[in-house]
């Protein structure tokens, strides 16, 4: 299957240049590639494209709520599966942005989706912000199981502002670290960085991946790898597909004042890695 990168525009306030960008990691079916997942993992990989749905989801409930906002959906969509293309271990990939990246594991597929689009949607549409939404690794659930999505930003106002917001319509952010030391991790001996550090600090690990693929823009990652596809009921969240931070995304985007998104710009940007 081809792979495609979507676009969604939505125009609520067509008088206004504001945009908020929300990208949603699409991989429809994910076999770990030549770093193949056990059976047992491979199980429910259907749901590996949670990140699009949620974004999907947004863009379908901003419009019908009309809200006064406008918002850029991009979702970069694949199957990571097996042929005689497949990316192999060592092999060296040029991101849109230029970066070099080694691939350490095929199994770290979605942050690579994920960088080319980020890069991409800065460059052709500037937005004053951008979120991204993946079910991005086992080790967000490890950590904070189901009824948490992990929260990584490079800008506090807006790590606070979405905070606020998943409170507001009862869902729930964890905020995690951008722990720069962490970053050495990703080291590379052949390209500018791997796409897989070791176990340590996995989900850590992948958040500083894709914050190198805008490094200036205000930013926030959530990693709804445990959320977005439930094993059980729990509230108003149904077994399977959640349909989770749809609402707090919807709150945030329909929430956002010229106040916050000042406090947002205005915030000075840590670009450090160390």
């Amino acid at each position: 299957i081809e792979p495609k990168l979507i676009i969604l525009h939505y125009e609520g306030a067509t008088s206004s240049a504001k945009k908020v960008a929300c990208l949603g990691k699409g991989v429809t079916f994910d076999t770990g590639g030549l770093s193949l997942k056990p059976t047992q993992f491979m199980q429910g990989m259907k749901a590996d494209m949670g990140g699009a749905g949620t974004v999907f989801g947004l863009i379908d409930a901003l419009s019908r709520l009309q809200v006064k906002k406008n918002e850029i959906g991009v979702i970069p969509s694949t199957e990571n599966a097996i042929d005689g293309n497949s990316y192999k271990v060592g092999d060296i990939y040029t991101s849109y942005s230029g970066k070099t990246v080694e691939i350490d594991n095929t199994d770290a597929e979605g942050r690579l989706i994920l960088a080319d689009a980020r890069s991409y949607t800065a460059d052709k549409y500037s937005p004053d912000l951008m979120i991204d939404l993946a079910t991005l690794t086992g080790a967000i659930v490890v950590s904070l199981g189901e009824d948490y999505a992990g929260l990584f930003s490079n800008n506090l106002p807006l790590q606070q502002a979405l905070e606020h917001a998943s409170q507001a319509v009862g869902e729930r952010f964890w905020p995690m670290p951008l722990h720069h030391p962490f970053f050495s991790l990703l080291r590379s001996d052949f390209a500018d960085t791997k796409n897989s550090g070791s176990r340590e600090a996995g989900s850590i690990t992948a958040a500083l991946f894709l914050r190198e693929f805008i490094r200036d823009l205000p930013w926030a990652h959530l990693d709804i790898a445990g959320c977005a596809f439930r094993s059980r009921e729990s509230g108003c969240f149904p077994k399977n597909a959640s349909g989770e931070v749809v609402r707090s995304l919807v709150e945030f985007i329909s929430s956002l004042d010229e106040a916050t998104l000042q406090k947002i710009q205005e915030y000075e940007v840590d670009c450090s890695s160390s």
